[in-house]
């Protein structure tokens, strides 16, 4: 009895999964992709920001998969909301929109990823797992977007009045191009620990309170021409 207990507290379950899309086709597709999936389990479907601000919090999913260009309400209005009712749940957006005020506007709001309709299923599953480990992930095409930034800007300088340590620096370019806490202290040769206090001061440093706000705030400080 003690052994099928402790099986049980381990197993997680699968992936709650939301959808927020315009497109019925496209939201049925998905939908079927997702519940389709060992792991993955679709909880709701809705065409527009209203329904989902009324049915999505009820649900209680893992993560939401939002569209930006919705009916009435924007995708990115809705999760500004969203995330007031449900902070722990991880919000990406899935959209056609690549330009860079539709991503920062996005993470500003609390998105956790930003992923291009094109993504192919196995990326997008795998997206999901993702960011319900904590990543931000990105399509391609939208990451290099945030590489080329930094390469075009070179050493990032924060907003004026934040002094950022050049360790701190160097951690918040890291998860702006998509690492995960782990392959950031692999990358640097920290420990896993070292690199959640650098965080947590980062976040306090940036007065945020998550990864996505943290780029945003700083990405946007000094934009690309």
């Amino acid at each position: 009895m003690s052994s099928q207990s402790n099986a049980k507290t381990q197993d997680p379950g699968p992936i709650r999964v939301a959808l927020v899309e315009d497109n019925a086709g496209f939201r049925e597709s998905l939908c079927t992709l997702i519940q389709s999936t060992a792991g993955f389990s679709c909880v709701g479907a809705v065409g527009n920001a209203e329904e989902g601000l009324k049915e999505i919090p009820g649900l209680e999913p893992d993560v939401v998969l939002m569209d930006i260009h919705l009916p009435h309400m924007s995708g990115i209005e809705c999760v500004r909301q969203l995330k007031e009712k449900l902070p722990d749940t991880r919000i990406v957006m899935l959209t056609v929109f690549a330009d860079r005020e539709h991503i920062f506007q996005a993470l500003l709001a609390g998105a956790s990823g930003y992923l291009s309709k094109r993504t192919a299923p196995a990326d997008l599953l795998k997206a999901i797992q993702e960011v319900q480990c904590g990543g931000a992930p990105m399509s391609s095409d939208i990451a290099a977007r945030v590489v080329e930034y930094f390469n075009q800007k070179g050493t990032a300088a924060p907003p004026p009045e934040v002094r950022l340590s050049p360790r701190e620096q160097e951690i918040l370019e890291l998860l702006a191009q998509g690492y995960l806490y782990k392959e950031i202290a692999d990358r640097l040769h920290i420990a896993f620990d070292t690199v959640q206090w650098h965080i947590r001061h980062i976040y306090q440093k940036l007065h945020v309170r998550s990864r996505s706000q943290a780029i945003a705030k700083y990405l946007r400080h000094d934009p690309l021409p």
